[in-house]
């Protein structure tokens, strides 16, 4: 599983700690130094069965969001991870965005 977090946010923090306590094995990823490419995020927005709009971090874009193609938006996120929602937990059949605990041991049990 890929983890991507940004080392500084305290629910990355808080996911990442919880993934080591149940013993998870996974990569870390920085969102930050190694953004997502826009193949990634199409194949990863895919997997998640998620609205595309769930995979912004910030909701100050959300007014942006109506009026923009989804290429335009996966372009966007693209261009800095920090756009990116985050902690995600990428597996090869699931994709988690943001931090909800039950989703979490849900997912990684059935691993």
């Amino acid at each position: 599983m890929i983890f991507l977090c940004y080392p500084k946010c305290s629910t990355c923090q808080k996911a990442q700690k919880w993934l080591d306590a149940n013993g998870a094995s996974y990569e870390l990823r920085n969102i930050k130094d190694n953004k997502p490419t826009e193949a990634e995020l199409r194949a990863w927005h895919g997997l998640s069965c998620l609205p595309l709009k769930k995979f912004f971090n910030t909701s100050g874009l959300l007014y942006k969001l109506p009026g923009m193609t989804e290429d335009e938006m996966y372009a966007l996120l693209a261009t800095d991870g920090m756009l990116v929602k985050r902690p995600m937990l990428i597996a090869d059949d699931f994709v988690l965005v943001g931090f909800k605990e039950p989703e979490w041991e849900k997912a990684v049990k059935h691993q």
